[in-house]
């Protein structure tokens, strides 16, 4: 009987690594509004990746109201919404927001980073959930920080999710701005290797309702792009003012009459006059100089008249 059991057990089939239930069923659904350049498209496709959860959908115009994006959450079963917006084909703002009740707040997306850009040397396995590493040094963020952590950690048991943990999301407080990471964890020294994506994020404002809503922070440190460019272009034409107002002198300067400088009686030291040579008349005409070379050659010439003549007198 022994042995017909250990057969068994050698033959039979191992069950599932995970048989717990899958109970934290909250969506995700990331999307963005119409207008966004290839490096958001491929941002929001590496969230996709990493997050299990999450649903795509389609692009919104950008004349319709924020509002209604919490109609298409409800549609499509989603909590959670991550909405990309962009303006004037160069801002990118996103949206985290608790669909329908809220919080929601909004960020300025900087410095964005993509899976295939970076070409990091870090791997994890697709749909392994993650450790949500956040900034301790940051009280003030504690909301933000729950947001967050709803947002992207991975329900336990997910049917798309892996039972394994590889790899850390850090969101790290730094010049008054959230920077986001994606490390690999390494079993054997426990060392971080960064994957990717990589991005920044500036808080704007804090909203109590979903895209919209009283505001419960506002940074004050913001600063708009197009503040920003606006500021970079006033430098730059101070400088150039700057460049004509000197051109502007040094013409003045040159059109102004020259003062005249007193007398200095020291140039004068060195100054040594001339001896004065007296002046002779030529009372006799001077001889016209020789010429040689025309001598030589009326000479020459006569010789030759006096050959001609002989030659031409024999042949008679």
């Amino acid at each position: 009987m022994a042995e017909e059991v250990g057969e068994e057990e050698r033959n039979r089939i191992p069950g599932p690594v995970c048989k717990g239930k899958w109970k934290n069923k909250e969506r995700i659904r990331i999307f963005s509004s119409r207008g966004i350049n290839f490096r958001t498209r491929h941002l929001m496709q590496d969230l996709r990746r990493l997050m299990p959860p999450s649903k795509a959908g389609t692009k919104m115009d950008g004349k319709d109201m924020l509002f209604v994006i919490n109609g298409v959450c409800e549609m499509k079963n989603c909590d959670k919404c991550i909405y990309f917006e962009a303006k004037k084909k160069q801002d990118l703002y996103m949206w985290l927001s608790n669909s329908p009740h809220g919080p929601s707040a909004k960020f300025l997306v900087e410095n964005i980073h993509t899976l295939a850009e970076l070409k990091m040397t870090g791997n994890c396995l697709k749909g392994s959930r993650p450790l949500l590493s956040f900034d301790p040094e940051s009280p003030h963020y504690a909301l933000l920080e729950e947001l967050l952590f709803q947002i992207f950690s991975i329900p336990l048991y997910h049917s798309k999710s892996q039972p394994l943990v590889d790899h850390v999301f850090t969101f790290t407080i730094l010049d008054i701005r959230m920077w986001f990471q994606n490390f690999q964890t390494i079993e054997e020294d426990a060392a971080l290797v960064e994957i990717g994506p990589r991005f920044v994020l500036n808080l704007i404002k804090i909203f109590q309702r979903s895209f919209g809503g009283p505001t419960l922070y506002e940074n004050p440190h913001y600063q708009s792009p197009n503040m920003h460019r606006r500021v970079i272009c006033s430098i730059t034409a101070a400088k150039y003012k700057e460049k004509q107002q000197v051109k502007d002198v040094q013409k003045m300067k040159k059109k102004e009459p020259k003062t005249a400088l007193p007398h200095d009686p020291t140039t004068e030291v060195f100054v040594v006059t001339a001896e004065e040579k007296p002046i002779e008349i030529q009372w006799v005409k001077p001889q016209p100089e020789v010429d040689l070379k025309a001598k030589k050659k009326r000479v020459y010439k006569r010789q030759r008249k006096m050959k001609q003549k002989m030659n031409s007198g024999k042949k008679k």
